[in-house]
């Protein structure tokens, strides 16, 4: 397995590469990264522990956060897909008391759940909206039928109140991603990197952020394990710092983003241990590989105690934070360690 040493990839060299003013722009950037609270790392609290909408801004509060990442289905009866516009418009106000920025995500690019998830996020006051395709059939059929969903998005939101990103969820390659963006030409469409997410599509994560870097606006941050799988990768999430990522080089990239301005706007704390992820693209694949149909990210609860699960995943999310504002810390003392 190719990433057994990656995670120890000597970042420290990195930064000792870069200019004097390169290391003073990402220490600036480490100190102030927009950390954001997502959702997805209370994914069975919200589905099974009775955890609102409303409660995880609180947590995002208390924890000093930019703001949060809110799937619309998040929550059961409790999620904004089942909120009234009165209740959403309530929601909002919530959040924006708080002094927190709202994103919405959505697990579709289809017609009817972009125009609703779009709908969601105007009435709520939020400032961007993820989504993704889930579609089944050759790529090139997936590529064809996102660019022209994602070509709704201005008629959908023709006051342009919204940012949107496309996100690399597990089936397509970075080259294909950038086809739909450059498909679309929207330039309030950007791309979402997810730590992980490239692994299933056989991509090494450095190479990925490479080639995605003009793109990238927004990050879901985590942690996996990548595991062999027909051929291809699977990647099984895992508490942040103990898996293969190369969690430190991915960070100085993306935060050195953007010459005059950070370039990438929120990083989503997305843990998420105990997920998995099948491999969906593989090395022996023909040139127009079929992708089968497949659900939205779900994390199966097993057979465990109900309540200790629940309490071991709010305590993986705290555990999530200290890490990365650990790291981020690691990262301003070694750009201000190296003189000249």
């Amino acid at each position: 397995m190719p990433f057994d040493d990656l995670s120890s990839l000597d970042w420290r060299a990195k930064i000792a590469a870069l200019s004097g003013a390169d290391r003073a722009r990402l220490a600036e950037r480490a100190r102030t990264a927009p950390l954001f609270a997502h959702a997805y790392a209370f994914h069975l609290n919200m589905r099974f522990g009775g955890l609102t909408p409303l409660q995880l801004a609180e947590f995002a509060y208390e924890q000093r956060l930019v703001g949060l990442k809110l799937h619309v289905e998040d929550g059961e009866a409790t999620s904004l897909a089942r909120m009234s516009d009165a209740a959403l418009l309530d929601y909002g106000v919530a959040v924006a008391r708080l002094g927190l920025e709202l994103h919405v995500e959505t697990s579709t690019t289809e017609a009817a759940g972009l125009f609703d998830a779009v709908r969601i996020a105007l009435a709520t006051g939020a400032t961007s909206l993820r989504c993704y395709p889930r579609y089944e059939g050759r790529v090139s059929e997936i590529v064809s039928r996102t660019i022209a969903d994602l070509r709704r998005l201005e008629t959908f939101d023709p006051e342009g109140r919204l940012r949107f990103t496309l996100e690399q969820h597990e089936d397509l390659k970075s080259e294909e991603l950038i086809g739909i963006l450059k498909g679309v030409a929207n330039p309030r469409l950007g791309l979402l990197f997810d730590f992980a997410n490239m692994i299933n599509a056989y991509e090494p994560p450095l190479p990925a952020l490479a080639a995605q870097a003009p793109y990238v606006t927004e990050v879901h941050i985590k942690d996996c394990l990548v595991q062999a799988d027909r051929g291809g990768w699977a990647h099984l999430a895992c508490q942040t710092g103990t898996g293969h990522l190369p969690l430190h080089a991915m960070f100085v990239d993306l935060l050195l983003l953007g010459q005059d301005r950070p370039q990438v706007l929120s990083f989503g704390l997305e843990e998420e241990e105990g997920y998995f992820a099948p491999a969906l693209r593989f090395p022996s694949e023909e040139p127009d590989p079929f992708i089968a149909a497949r659900s939205a990210s779900y994390t199966d609860i097993g057979t465990v105690d109900l309540g200790a699960r629940l309490r071991q995943e709010a305590i993986a999310a705290h555990r999530q934070l200290e890490f990365v504002r650990a790291l981020l810390d690691e990262i301003v003392t070694e750009a201000e360690r190296i003189e000249g």
